[in-house]
């Protein structure tokens, strides 16, 4: 490989430190494995670090980030699909002890999360980028490649199916 020779806003370490839990995050929402999640984030990565095209401004770098790191993950899952392998026995990872007020909180966020990770791809994908990206439904669309309505409609069968699986369990949760 070469040398970095990009201009200072395109620092490999302002690209790291920028993007990597992001990348993280879209990558475990496709692939539901941290270590898979990891493999596909550092690629990533690694092919933004060495992007010789400039990008418009930081939201067409950040919209390439996320792009690159669907594809990705769609490949690996289409491989997989391909080259089925037999699973391994999974091992817990180790979890530091949550503080006695915050037991009740992880509780429910994990409840939350289990319940979006159990949705459909497409509507997983939605749920994600809208309320933990902070995409509106026409960038999602954008970066899905489906129509706005489309992201409209994944949204709305996402929340009733959520509302379905987590009924009454958060009635007192602040919204």
């Amino acid at each position: 490989m070469t040398e970095y020779g990009g201009s200072p806003d395109r620092d490999p370490d302002r690209l790291v430190r920028d993007y990597a839990d992001l990348v993280m995050r879209v990558c475990y929402t496709y692939l539901r494995s941290t270590a898979d999640a990891e493999d596909v984030c550092q690629d990533t990565l690694v092919k933004l670090v060495f992007r010789a095209a400039p990008f418009r401004d930081l939201g067409h770098e950040r919209a390439w980030v996320v792009r690159v790191a669907i594809n990705a993950c769609k490949n690996l899952l289409r491989d997989r699909g391909a080259h089925p392998t037999a699973a391994l026995d999974a091992v817990p990872e180790p979890a530091a002890d949550p503080a006695p007020d915050e037991g009740a909180l992880l509780a429910r966020k994990g409840e939350v999360l289990a319940a979006v990770m159990a949705l459909p791809l497409p509507q997983r994908e939605a749920v994600y980028l809208h309320y933990y990206e902070g995409y509106s439904a026409r960038a999602i669309a954008g970066l899905a490649g489906v129509s706005e309505a489309a992201v409209h409609q994944r949204l709305s069968r996402a929340r009733r199916r959520l509302r379905l699986t987590l009924k009454g369990d958060y009635d007192d949760f602040p919204a």
